[in-house]
């Protein structure tokens, strides 16, 4: 079965059509509408035996979008007591982290524990588990650690003989990234041919498939502009970030006091609580601020597993220090172990874009011209190494670009604007296209609402605390197309995840995932060269040979990264 690298084939526009005319939702491959909007079978006859290395926030994302019908975990990898705790269990209130037991259908941990093996502070981590993987029967691993280990672990892996898929971003350097592609590629020149993904989900979100469905079709007319924005209400105290600490591994953090305040807040819930449900739901709360604080037991550990000291100096010049176990439990805050917010946030939109640009030349991929941009610190104090504010305009071909012709071909260009800041949370996250006969605005990854001819009359609501107020897009029906889809869809893990599983089952050249090695490298550039422009406050020329796997030229200066790996 062939498989598209990019939204808007014939084959998806046939798929598309015929779901729209002819077939019921549930009817479509079992009720998967996934599979059959992207081209893969609606189960497995074996689901692929998998090892999960890294069960913090985003790992127990992708754990909760795991089908079992394609997947069977069998080894999970973290340092953080707190991490494999909700691996298991979940997080109450979170609906998007169920945990594996309900997952599986397991009754307790304790049962859990007989199908799943830890690998924990105490024994290895996860290169323990790669070590392993063979012995434990272990196909394939999913990697959600920070971002500075996603190349050591995929690389350690392939070369163990497992298929990989690593979120996003693909690696922390452009070197790194263009280790781990060319260790894929040899894979296949070698006879092995394991599988590299990266979990950029908006490939496999059916939302976005009709929006490249419109694209396409010349509804919107000639795409030339789109705006994209991820804003948040994160605010010193209450930034997401900056995740609460047990207060062992840092005294003086004034998140440390507000850990031990959830702690008291659910036992006085769990006191008050009078019905069997409300009981449930207390002690679990309970239970998942005591695992949180349970992370004392890396405060000691944490150095020998790479983390380090970093003395941080405030405002007035008093050293403050930085243990090696908030290093690993903030580590989305630091240069070393994370990229920022172009690569948390922005990669996602960016990786957008890209989709909807290549639509605009009939599915053919599109690299940016150039990119200015520019960062602040403008609502944190100095207790982190990243920006709170990223702004930035790039420029991309548009059909026709020619820059041989300075006076017509040259100018034809779509412009890209994104930002992501934190300290309001206005207008949420979301894409809007702009064509020459309409557009359409993307909302959180669940609502796709178009407009033709005129600007989206939006307004104001009240939206979730965290965030504040949102722009409510769904009041454009005034200039919206009839037809306007709305959620809630699935955002496209369980998708991206299926869809790896399949492609490891029918394994060819021609099944490949649909963010495969030369796809994530690309997005990788993208989100670093952002990020090297803003911190430099200039604009950047993009060169194609940082997009070409097999040259060694990086926007980054990471080259060395391939010398480490020896590719």
């Amino acid at each position: 079965m062939s498989n598209p690298q990019q939204f808007g084939s014939a084959n998806d526009l046939t798929r598309r059509d015929f779901i729209k005319g002819t077939v019921a939702a549930g009817a479509v491959a079992g009720g998967s509408l996934g599979a059959f909007y992207f081209g893969y079978s609606a189960s497995l006859n074996k689901p692929v035996r998998v090892g999960v290395l890294g069960t913090g926030d985003e790992g127990c994302v992708l754990i909760g979008a795991i089908n079992p019908d394609f997947i069977e975990v069998r080894s999970i990898a973290d340092i953080r007591p707190f991490s494999i705790y909700r691996a298991f269990h979940g997080e109450v209130g979170v609906d998007a982290r169920p945990g594996l037991m309900r997952v599986y259908g397991w009754k307790s941990e304790h049962e859990a524990r007989k199908h799943v093996k830890v690998y924990d502070h105490d024994n290895g981590g996860y290169e323990e588990l790669i070590r392993q993987a063979r012995q434990d029967g272990i196909e394939a691993v999913i990697i959600a650690l920070p971002l500075h280990l996603h190349a050591p672990a995929a690389i350690m892996a392939m070369n163990a003989g497992l298929h990989v898929m690593t979120e996003k971003l693909m690696g922390h350097t452009v070197g790194a990234c263009k280790a781990m592609a060319r260790v894929a590629n040899r894979t296949w020149e070698h006879g092995k041919g394991l599988y590299l993904a990266t979990g950029h989900q908006r490939h496999y979100n059916i939302r976005y498939f009709e929006a490249v469905e419109m694209i396409r079709s010349g509804k919107i007319g000639q795409v030339h502009f789109i705006q994209a924005q991820w804003h948040r209400g994160n605010i010193p105290g209450t930034d997401s970030w900056q995740q609460p600490m047990p207060k062992e591994i840092k005294p003086e953090d004034p998140q440390a006091k507000r850990l031990l305040e959830l702690l008291e807040a659910a036992k006085r819930e769990l006191q008050a609580a009078q019905t069997a449900k409300e009981i449930e739901t207390a002690m679990a709360k309970v239970a998942l601020r005591q695992a949180q604080i349970n992370d004392a037991l890396i405060k000691d550990k944490a150095e020998q597993y790479g983390y380090t000291y970093k003395e941080i100096k405030d405002a007035q010049g008093k050293p403050l220090p930085r243990p090696p176990a908030e290093e690993l439990i903030r580590w989305r805050l630091w240069d070393r172990t994370g990229a920022g917010l172009m690569a948390e946030l922005g990669s996602h939109q960016l990786d957008a874009a890209s989709i909807f640009i290549a639509a605009a030349h009939d599915g053919k991929k599109q690299y940016p011209l150039n990119v200015a941009a520019a960062a602040s610190r403008s609502i944190f104090p100095a207790d982190r190494d990243v920006e709170d504010h990223v702004y930035c305009i790039f420029e991309f071909p548009a059909p026709g670009y020619d820059p041989r012709d300075p006076a017509h071909g040259a100018k034809k260009k779509i412009g890209v604007q994104y930002s992501s800041i934190n300290g309001n949370g206005f207008g949420g996250y979301g894409e809007i296209v702009h064509g020459t006969n309409g557009g359409f605005v993307l909302e959180r990854e669940q609502t796709l609402s178009p407009f033709k001819g005129a600007e989206v009359q939006g307004t104001v609501s009240a939206g979730p605390a965290s965030v504040g107020p949102t722009l409510d897009t769904q009041a454009s029906a005034a200039v919206a197309v009839a037809g306007a889809t709305a959620g809630p869809v699935s955002r496209g893990y369980r998708e991206e995840l299926e869809h790896w599983a399949w492609c490891i089952r029918n394994r060819s050249r021609e099944n490949m995932p649909r963010c495969h090695p030369e796809v994530a490298l690309a997005d990788a550039v993208i989100a670093l060269t952002a990020n090297k422009a803003a911190r430099e406050g200039r604009r950047i020329d993009f060169k194609k040979e940082w997009f070409d796997i097999d040259s060694n030229q990086t926007p980054d200066d990471s080259e060395e990264e391939l010398k480490r790996y020896g590719v």
